[in-house]
């Protein structure tokens, strides 16, 4: 086992969160922990999510596996952005970020 410290990462949703999601997400105790925090902007829904685990590994299934109880969303992809590549200690002169979708496209899922 190795040493647990805390990986930072983003699950990007398939869709916003509808109104019946979000109320659902108010009484859901697994994500009042400080670990995943909803980010919305209008057409977009991410959780930023800082867990604590033994690997990154551990820590995206970790949090995957608190939508097990969050009916009818679906996480589209696993993202690190520069700033958590950087707290992951992943940044290398080789990473380069993907560069953003255009203005109002929306990406594939």
């Amino acid at each position: 086992m190795g040493t647990v410290r805390s990986w930072y990462f983003n699950l990007v949703l398939d869709a916003p969160l509808t109104e019946e999601q979000a109320s659902t997400l108010d009484h859901l105790d697994r994500f009042h922990d400080g670990a995943l925090g909803l980010a919305e902007r209008p057409g977009y829904s991410r959780f930023i999510c800082i867990v604590w685990a033994d690997t990154l590994t551990a820590a995206v299934a970790d949090a995957l596996s608190r939508f097990e109880d969050f009916p009818g969303v679906l996480v589209r992809s696993v993202e690190m952005g520069p700033i958590a590549l950087e707290e992951n200690g992943m940044a290398t002169p080789a990473v380069v970020p993907a560069p953003p979708p255009p203005e109002g496209a929306r990406s594939p899922v």
